[in-house]
């Protein structure tokens, strides 16, 4: 009986030594943790080893610079750098070049974030659009509402009438670069 005392004084007193020291751990992770930024999202996260997301492939392309600032202006940079996956018909600066003189500067105003919203919502599908997969006349229902057509011409793939010049894979889905700014209709 002394020694069922004993052993279980002894286990006892290992128990509560651990209780402390998981108590100790976790305090010093919760400290650590408030020295985390938290206001980086998964745009934030760097790594080295793994294929780009879209939006570090657009933020690394000279040519889609005007897409990149409306994505920031419109609060889209978390949402599509997240795991997706994502089809996004990306226009090129020249492509927003074509608009009316000003429709750029005004969309990028805080006040027109909703129609910025929409617009590049209607540049965005939820899942991955391979040109290979496309049919001449499909119609395809985009994030921010309306569908977009595909088209085909000989070995050209067109939406809405704009060409798909470039095409890259992410790791989080394919970017098919166009000329032309798609509008909602």
């Amino acid at each position: 009986m002394k020694k069922t005392i004993s052993f279980l004084a002894l286990t006892s007193l290992l128990f509560l030594g651990s209780c402390k020291e998981n108590n100790e751990i976790q305090q010093e992770a919760t400290t650590s943790e408030s020295n985390v930024d938290l206001s980086v999202g998964q745009e934030g996260v760097q790594d080295e080893s793994s294929n780009p997301n879209i939006v570090q492939v657009a933020t690394g392309s000279k040519d889609h610079t005007t897409l990149v600032a409306a994505l920031k202006a419109a609060g889209l940079v978390t949402s599509l750098s997240n795991a997706g996956p994502f089809t996004v018909f990306a226009p090129t600066n020249a492509a927003f070049d074509k608009l009316p003189a000003g429709t750029v500067d005004d969309l990028l105003k805080p006040e027109k974030k909703g129609d910025l919203e929409n617009v590049l919502g209607y540049h965005t599908y939820v899942g991955v659009l391979k040109t290979d997969y496309m049919q001449d006349g499909q119609k395809f229902d985009m994030v921010y509402g309306g569908k977009v057509k595909i088209t085909k011409q000989g070995d050209k793939t067109f939406v809405n009438g704009s060409e798909i010049v470039g095409t890259i894979e992410t790791s989080n889905g394919i970017i098919h670069v166009i000329g032309d700014v798609l509008l909602p209709k």
